[in-house]
C-alpha cells in the first residue's frame, strides 16, 4: 500500500479525492500497488462528508508520518505551500502540485531538493489544467530543441474573448456572465490582466531553456482594453483575437517571451480554440509542429493531471524522473527586438492621415469597418517592436488601440 496525503480540500483537492475514489481500481492496476489517501489537511471540518475521517488540521501529522510517501499540494498561493512542500521534499516525500505560483517562483529550488533526495517534485497540473504538456516536454520531446511554445493558457479570458467575438458583447457584460457561470473569480485580476498565463509561460520557458525564468520579467498585457470595435475590425480582417502566451527561442538560448492579445488568421493552429478550452502549440527543430488541446481548468480535469503525477511518483518512489532547470536566472530578451506586424486603430480621417502614416510606417494595409465613423485601421509591414513604438510615438493623440498580429510560420 502507498499512502498519500492531500493538502487542501478546496475545488481541486476534493477533485483529487473524487478521482482516486472513482478510478481507484484502474489507478491501483497502473501503479501495481494500492493507493490510499491517509490524510487530508484543511483548516475546516467537513461533517457528513466521508472525507472527515481523514481530515487533519496540523501539517506536523503528515510530515512526521514515515508511511506517507507522496504529498499532494493543492492549497494555492506561495505560503504556507512553499514551506510545507519544501519540508516534505527534505523529509523524503515526493510532491505533486497544481500550484503555478509556487512552481513559477520556487520550481528550480524544489526540483533540486527532489533530485538530491532521489524523489520527485511533479507539477503537470500547474500548466494547462488537464492537458498533458509538462510530461511531454520532460520525456517525449527531449530529443528536440524546442524553438517555440505558444498557447492559449487561460480558459476565463478565452471564454470572454469568444463571447465578445461571436455575440458582439462588451467586455464588462461578458465578465459578469463569466463570473455568474463560475468561469471567472469574483476578483478576476489574475486572469484578465494576463498574470495567470504569464506564470504558466514562465514555467514552460524554464523547462525548455533549462534556467529559471521569472514571470515578472515577461512583458504581460491582459484583455481589459479589448473592445467591441476591436472585434469588428478582427471580423473585417477575417481574424480572431486571442490572449496568447508565447516563448520563442532565437539564436542560442535567447528567449523572447510575451503575454498579450493577438490577432490570428485562420491558418494559425490556435485560431479555432474557443470557449473555456486551452491549447498549446509547440514547435521543435526535429519534430516540427505539435498541438495539445483540452480542458485547461476545472475541478476534475485539473485533479486528473494531479493524480497522474501521483501515479508517476508512486511508480518511481526511489528514482528522480523530472528534468531540472538551474536556479541561475535567464535574462529574457527585450520585446523591442521581436519582429511582427501590428494592427493599429486610428482616430481621424484616412484621407488626411494616410500620407503621413505611409511616410512613417511604409506600405500599410488599410482596414475599414462600415458604421465605425471617425476612425480607421491599418496593418503595418513586419517590423521590430521597438521600431513600431518609435513610429507610433508620433501619433499618441490619434492611436486608439494597437493589437499585435501573430502569423503562423509554416
Amino acid at each position: 500500500m502507498i499512502n498519500i496525503a492531500v493538502m487542501g480540500y478546496g475545488t481541486v483537492g476534493s477533485g483529487v479525492v473524487e478521482v482516486v475514489n472513482t478510478n481507484g481500481a484502474r489507478i491501483n492496476q497502473r501503479i501495481g500497488e494500492e493507493l490510499n489517501i491517509k490524510y487530508v489537511l484543511d483548516l475546516k471540518d467537513f461533517p457528513g462528508n466521508p472525507v472527515q475521517e481523514k481530515i487533519v488540521h496540523d501539517f506536523e501529522t503528515i510530515i512526521q508520518d514515515d508511511d506517507v510517501k507522496i504529498v499532494v499540494e493543492v492549497m494555492g498561493g506561495i505560503e504556507p505551500a512553499y514551506t510545507f512542500v519544501k519540508r516534505c521534499l527534505l523529509a523524503g516525500k515526493s510532491v505533486a502540485t497544481s500550484n503555478k505560483a509556487l512552481v513559477a517562483k520556487h520550481g528550480a529550488e524544489l526540483l533540486s531538493i527532489a533530485k538530491d533526495h532521489n524523489i520527485n517534485f511533479l507539477f503537470e497540473a500547474s500548466v494547462g489544467g488537464g492537458i498533458p504538456i509538462i510530461r511531454p516536454l520532460n520525456s517525449s520531446l527531449t530529443a528536440d530543441e524546442i524553438e517555440e511554445i505558444t498557447g492559449i493558457l487561460n480558459g476565463t479570458t478565452n471564454y470572454m474573448l469568444t463571447k465578445m467575438f461571436y455575440e458582439g458583447a462588451d467586455y464588462d457584460s461578458v465578465l459578469k456572465e463569466a463570473q455568474a457561470n463560475g468561469f471567472a473569480e469574483r476578483n478576476p485580476e489574475a486572469d484578465v490582466e494576463g498574470y495567470d498565463a504569464c506564470r504558466k509561460i514562465a514555467i514552460l520557458s524554464s523547462l525548455i531553456s533549462g534556467q529559471q525564468v521569472d514571470f515578472e520579467d515577461i512583458y504581460c498585457e491582459g484583455i481589459t482594453e479589448i473592445t467591441v470595435e476591436d472585434m469588428k475590425y478582427a471580423k473585417a480582417m477575417g481574424a480572431a483575437i486571442k490572449l496568447l502566451a508565447s516563448s520563442k527561442r532565437y539564436s542560442g538560448n535567447r528567449l523572447h517571451a510575451i503575454v498579450a492579445p493577438c490577432l490570428l488568421y485562420p491558418d494559425h493552429p490556435l485560431y479555432n480554440v474557443n470557449g473555456v478550452f486551452n491549447s498549446i502549440f509547440v514547435h521543435g527543430n526535429v519534430l516540427g509542429d505539435a498541438m495539445f488541446y483540452g480542458s485547461g481548468a476545472g475541478k476534475l480535469p485539473t485533479a486528473s493531471a494531479v493524480v497522474a503525477d501521483v501515479v508517476d511518483a508512486a511508480k518511481h518512489l526511489n528514482r528522480n524522473i523530472m528534468t531540472m532547470w538551474k536556479q541561475e536566472k535567464l535574462k529574457i530578451e527585450d520585446k523591442a527586438g521581436s519582429r511582427r506586424k501590428f494592427f493599429v486603430r486610428m482616430k481621424g480621417s484616412e484621407e488626411e492621415l494616410l500620407p503621413q502614416i505611409l511616410d512613417s510606417f511604409g506600405e500599410v494595409e488599410v482596414v475599414k469597418v462600415p458604421g465605425l465613423d471617425g476612425e480607421f485601421g491599418f496593418i503595418t509591414p513586419v517590423m521590430m517592436e521597438g521600431d513600431y513604438e518609435t513610429r507610433a510615438g508620433l501619433y499618441q493623440d490619434q492611436i486608439l488601440h494597437m493589437i499585435r498580429i501573430e502569423e503562423h510560420k509554416k
